[in-house]
This record gives structure tokens, C-alpha cells and sequence, in this order.
């Protein structure tokens, strides 16, 4: 579906969308990428790492000006929004410009898509959007909900809304992972932990990617696709990267978790399990009724029981330490 198509990112200058365009040059030809951010430094990083000048494409922007946006996204097949305010005390302290980018951004894309006629729109989004107790997760989940939404009010319009929600990436940029191991390479004493309980799941870039990959390829519309994948403590993640650093535990942060949610008993009516991914289907549809059981890809799923609940800290999933160091390219910090 990517070839002799346009495709543009918002944010995409980060670590995800340095990771699906190089996938999309190797396994695929569109006939342009567009590189939608406002940090022109990590354009220029970019494009001298890609060198292509016949496929890539990069604009200044920010998805606040909606003008801009829809200028980018003219002639656009598949757009993904991954651009987000998205450290969690930092969103904290700022509430109004992570609300500025995470609502009001996604309220801007979502009229440019519809505008310019884009025909695949999917949102990333994270754990922290269910049940969320902080403000990142709280404008990630009014998100979801306005992408999720948008397939109510598109009319005509060829355009379909999906949400893709997982969890942390391991060593993707603000990931605890690298953090951990740039504090052994200066010499720390210790390894801070928030909370010796904490559980977080865990998925690698390219993982990542290929479900963006694949959710797009089976999304009929307003779906929210979240993948099966492995939890791992906090601190069995230290000792794994560090197993002869002492740990401190230093108090839980504002606006964290003890154990991440993805998702909660009060959506399990609208759950659907299938092999390697739930989905969850929306709780209010206008348009001709979808049949969610069978993607577009004709895999099959089941209703998950009542009270279901997908956390965390009850996975049946768990990361070994000689797994997360597979992850992480095979040594120890």
C-alpha cells in the first residue's frame, strides 16, 4: 500500500520516524515522504543521513499552524501523526503547550487530512493515555478520542482515522534505557528507581514500526490497535543493564504510575483479541456498521471476556534479562 504513495509524518524527525522512513525506502517505493517538523537542525541531520533527494521531502512546521499543515499535506496518501509533547514532568509544568500540541495539534491534523482528502491517518499513541493520572496521558487520550472520532464526521470523504497504542520503546530517545546506561558511562554510584515495584511493557523501534506498518494495512477505520508485548520491573531492567550498580530508590515522579494500563476493565466490552494485537473497537459509530472481528487483512479475532484488563504488572508476557539485552544490541551498560 506505500508504493506510489505520499506519506507524511508530523514529528518526524524522531526516533520513530527516522526508523519508518528507513524501513519505507528498503522494503517499499513511495513516490515521496514528507518530513513534517519545526526543529530545522534535525532536518538538516536528516536529510544529510537519508540523501534522497527524489523521495524526501522536508517542511518546517509545528501541527499547531493549521494553515502550514495543510499546505504540507496537499496531494498526501497516508499521513502518521507522531509529533507530541511527551516527558512527563515537563508536560506537568507546561500543562497549557502540552495542551497546544497534543489536542490542539491533533484537532489540526485531523482538518488538514480531511481537507486535503488523505486516505490513512493513523495517530501514535501510549499506555499513558489509559486511566491516564498525568496531563501527557490525559491530552494522548483526548487524542485517541478525536482521531478515533473523526471517522464520524468525514462524510464522503475516503479518509480513515485508526490510533496505534503501545508501550515504552526501548532505547528510543527519553527511554530510561539509554538514561541508565549514560549514568554507568559517567560513573554513577547508583541507579535511581522510582519504585521498586514498577512494571513497564516494553517494545523495540522496529517493532514498533512494523505494527504501524501492518495496523495500517489492516485498519477498516476508528479502530485502536495495541500490540501484545512483554512487561519488565524497573528495577529487573537495572539489574539486567547493571547488576553490579547498587540501586536507590528515589520516590515515584509527578504524574507516574506504579504499572502501566493498555487496556482498562471498563473498555473490555469493547475489546477484540486476535494472535499478536487487541483491538479496540469505538464506543459510538455513525457511519455503516464494521465488523472489527475481521480486519482488513481477513485476520480473525474474539471478544475478550468481561473485566478483562491488559496491564502491566498482570501480563502473561515477561522480558528476561537476556532478552532485553538482545534489545538493546547485546551488552550490559
Amino acid at each position: 500500500m506505500f508504493d506510489e504513495k505520499t506519506i507524511l509524518i508530523t514529528g518526524g524527525t524522531g526516533s520513530f520516524g527516522k526508523a519508518f522512513v528507513s524501513r519505507i525506502l528498503r522494503d517499499y517505493h513511495p513516490r515521496k515522504i514528507i518530513i513534517y517538523s519545526r526543529d530545522e537542525l534535525k532536518q538538516y541531520e536528516m536529510e544529510k543521513e537519508i540523501n534522497d533527494k527524489k523521495t524526501m521531502r522536508f517542511f518546517i512546521g509545528d501541527v499547531r499552524d493549521s494553515q502550514r499543515l495543510k499546505s504540507a499535506m496537499e496531494g498526501v496518501d497516508i499521513c502518521i501523526h507522531a509529533a507530541a509533547l511527551k516527558h512527563v514532568p515537563i508536560a506537568e509544568y507546561n500543562p497549557i503547550e502540552c495542551i497546544k500540541t497534543n489536542i490542539n495539534g491533533a484537532i489540526n491534523v485531523i482538518d488538514s487530512a480531511l481537507a486535503c482528502g488523505v486516505e490513512h491517518i493513523l495517530a501514535l499513541s501510549t499506555d499513558k493515555a489509559t486511566s491516564p493520572i498525568n496531563l501527557y496521558g490525559a491530552t494522548k487520550l483526548c487524542s485517541d478520542k478525536l482521531f478515533v472520532s473523526a471517522n464520524n464526521i468525514k462524510g464522503s470523504k475516503r479518509s480513515r482515522f485508526c490510533v496505534v497504542r503501545y508501550g515504552n520503546v526501548v532505547g528510543s530517545r527519553g527511554s530510561v534505557v539509554p538514561f541508565f546506561k549514560n549514568l554507568v558511562r559517567e560513573g554513577a554510584e547508583y541507579l535511581p528507581i522510582t519504585d521498586e515495584r514498577m512494571s513497564r511493557f516494553w517494545i523495540t523501534l522496529e517493532e514498533g514500526v512494523e505494527f504501524v506498518i501492518q495496523s495500517l494495512k489492516r485498519m477498516h477505520g476508528g479502530e485502536i490497535f495495541i500490540p501484545k508485548i512483554p512487561s519488565m520491573k524497573i528495577i529487573d531492567l537495572a539489574h539486567a543493564l547493571a547488576p553490579n550498580l547498587p540501586i536507590k530508590i528515589i520516590g515515584i515522579r509527578p504524574g507516574e504510575k506504579l504499572h502501566e494500563v493498555m487496556i482498562p476493565k471498563d473498555d473490555s466490552h469493547l475489546a477484540l483479541e486476535f494472535d499478536r494485537f487487541f483491538l479496540l473497537e469505538p464506543s459510538i459509530s455513525f457511519q455503516t456498521p464494521i465488523d472489527y472481528t475481521q480486519t482488513r487483512l481477513s485476520e480473525r479475532g474474539r471478544r475478550v471476556e468481561s473485566g478483562f484488563e491488559y496491564s502491566s504488572d498482570q501480563n502473561t508476557e515477561w522480558l528476561s534479562d537476556e532478552r532485553l539485552l538482545e534489545m538493546v544490541g547485546g551488552q550490559r551498560a
